[in-house]
């Protein structure tokens, strides 16, 4: 009866270390469902991934994340959720609307994915992210706007990250991404295939407001093509 007792206590304890480690992880002020998000995408960037973290010294505090531009190199469909598997504060990512996928309708309304038609552009997005900088958020953005293809080979960035970044004064959050899986079938398919994937986070970058969108976004460039080496294609992917 007394080892019983014993088996119960301890297995009580590990079900408090580990609901405070989840509530610790929630980027919702302590929204169970945070956590548990983001507890299980550590666990699955690592070990389906292996996901090594350079620079995390560069990361802000949750506290003091907002309001932030995080910019990264887009080299799959899983590049999100590595990022956001690191960042204990909640990214709001631009996302384009030909990537949305009906059926994750729910997963994309709870993680207040912002989309963006490449045919029909339209302003309503561009407001809401705005709204979103300037209310303290942080907005996710990959300025290449497609997946680099072949691998290792940085696209143009488009002057769409400097018209967020110039108007509100938001410092940049740069990560440099790679090791992920390629496919050339789909975007999604990375995400259940395992890779050695890495993530370098360098010094958060302001911008003063005389530079225009196109000279943020060519400085932006300049600075992931000298931080990986890698040669930058105009090619646009189909």
């Amino acid at each position: 009866m007394l080892g019983l007792i014993l088996l119960l206590g301890a297995l009580w304890c590990l079900f408090a270390l580990v609901a405070n480690r989840v509530i610790a992880l929630s980027t919702r002020g302590g929204d169970v469902g945070s956590g548990l998000a983001l507890f299980f995408m550590g666990v699955y960037a690592r070990v389906v991934h292996g996901l090594r973290v350079e620079g995390l010294e560069n990361v802000p505090k949750a506290s003091e994340a907002g309001p932030l531009v995080v910019v990264s190199n887009h080299t799959a469909g899983v590049d999100p959720l590595l990022i956001q598997a690191v960042c204990r504060f909640e990214v709001r990512w631009i996302m384009a609307e030909d990537m949305r996928l009906s059926w994750l309708e729910e997963f994309w309304s709870w993680g207040g994915v912002i989309f963006v038609d490449r045919e029909n552009p339209s302003t309503a997005p561009v407001r809401l992210a705005m709204s979103h900088l300037r209310g303290g958020g942080v907005l996710g953005l990959f300025p290449e706007g497609h997946i680099e293809r072949p691998a290792r080979t940085l696209l143009p960035f488009h002057a769409g990250v400097g018209a967020f970044v110039r108007p509100t004064g938001a410092p940049v959050l740069p990560v440099v991404i790679e090791g992920t899986p390629t496919s050339v079938r789909s975007a999604w398919a990375s995400l259940l295939r395992p890779s050695r994937a890495r993530l370098r986070f360098y010094p958060p970058i302001r911008y003063e407001r005389t530079m225009s969108p196109a000279e943020i976004a060519a400085d932006l460039e300049s600075r992931y093509a000298a931080w990986t080496g890698w040669a930058t294609s105009d090619v646009t992917p189909a």
